[in-house]
């Protein structure tokens, strides 16, 4: 178990406070209270980051090395970047790959540090905003297998990425109503169709004007839908290269806390249909398709910062508190509070990486 951290300057959830002294029960915070010290602060103590869309880190990309030990390997990666909880992505594919992928993050479940289930952004997307996915394995679900899909996963698939225009209402409700995120995505849904996806309850919208309807100004596209909605979330990935950074401040000035950052990331790979090549500070497809960021959670945060006009306690709610709400673990992670898993960040002046605390231990 850690010693406390004295004398410290900390993200409490709305705002940057001084002075306090955080304390530590095993994985767990124990408490916080102030104390009367004037010296300088020199490192801000923050939550872990929650990236709920990456594919891949430090080499390894799950969907081409499905195995306990890569997704361990991913685990150890992420968290010496900052990350201290994440869904694992899988991209399109067949239907063996989702079989492997979903049996070895069950059989990966009793030993997780910070992946917390798992990402299935596709196959039930719409071919024509596919983007890099694969056009072959894309297809549109049935009841039947959406069930057969949900018992296979036992509660590991967390968060599902579908076009609601082409689905059928009963399994966009079959799994909302078995605890399912489902997030718009890869569609090409009208602004009626998507709202109307969002009126059924599809709760967020992944990665934010890429591989969607856009806005025109005679057919309003998704991102207008999402900015009329009251509830509908987007992630967005913050790195100028899918998204302009003049488009994220947009998005953030109409959305608040609507809008959650996520990574998309993924790493060099040269086996299977997902062969990314690194192209300056993104990743593509051996024919140049955009195919994923290099981002790390930490760096949007700074991005959102230094580029976008974004307040830093909105940017580390986009970050953290946002995405833990997102798929119902707010109480736990994604903040400093008595009672929460102790997950912090403690950051320099510039907002770089000093130390990782996961679950009360230095990483």
């Amino acid at each position: 178990m850690i010693n406390p951290i004295d004398n410290s300057t900390y993200f409490n959830g709305n705002a940057i406070v001084h002075h306090q002294r955080l304390t530590f029960e095993g994985p767990k915070i124990s408490g916080i209270s102030s104390v009367a010290d004037g010296t300088k602060q020199d490192s801000l103590v923050v939550p872990g980051f929650i990236d709920l869309q990456i594919y891949g880190a430090g080499g390894k990309l799950f969907s081409a090395e499905p195995t306990v030990e890569a997704l361990s390997h991913i685990e150890n990666a992420l968290l010496k970047t900052g990350t201290t909880g994440f869904l694992a992505c899988i991209a399109t594919n067949t239907p063996a790959v989702f079989e492997q992928c979903i049996t070895v993050a069950k059989a990966h479940r009793s030993i997780a540090k910070n992946c917390l289930g798992l990402h299935l952004e596709g196959p039930f997307i719409n071919a024509k905003r596919r983007g890099a996915h694969v056009l072959e394995y894309i297809r549109k679900a049935t009841l039947d297998e959406v069930k057969a899909l949900l018992d296979f996963g036992d509660g590991i698939i967390k968060m599902i990425t579908i076009a609601p225009e082409l689905q059928d209402d009963s399994v966009i409700q079959y799994l909302l109503d078995n605890g399912v995120v489902v997030s718009l995505g890869h569609s090409d849904a009208s602004f009626d169709e998507a709202t109307r996806a969002y009126d059924q309850g599809v709760q967020t919208t992944t990665h934010l004007f890429n591989a969607m309807s856009p806005v025109h100004h005679r057919e309003p596209g998704i991102p207008t839908a999402l900015f009329n909605h009251a509830q509908a979330m987007a992630s967005i990935i913050a790195d100028n290269q899918h998204v302009s950074f003049e488009v994220v401040k947009m998005a953030h000035k109409l959305l608040k806390e609507r809008l959650f950052l996520i990574t998309d990331a993924v790493t060099a790979c040269a086996t299977g249909p997902y062969q990314h090549q690194a192209l300056g500070d993104k990743f593509v497809m051996p024919d140049g398709t955009l195919s994923g960021s290099s981002l790390t959670m930490l760096q949007a945060v700074k991005n959102c910062v230094n580029d976008c006009d974004i307040e830093l306690v909105d940017a580390l709610k986009m970050a953290s508190q946002y995405p833990a709400k997102l798929i119902g673990l707010e109480a736990s992670i994604g903040k400093i509070a008595p009672g929460a898993d102790a997950d912090l960040l403690v950051l320099d002046e510039s907002l770089d990486l000093k130390e990782v605390i996961f679950k009360g231990e230095r990483v």
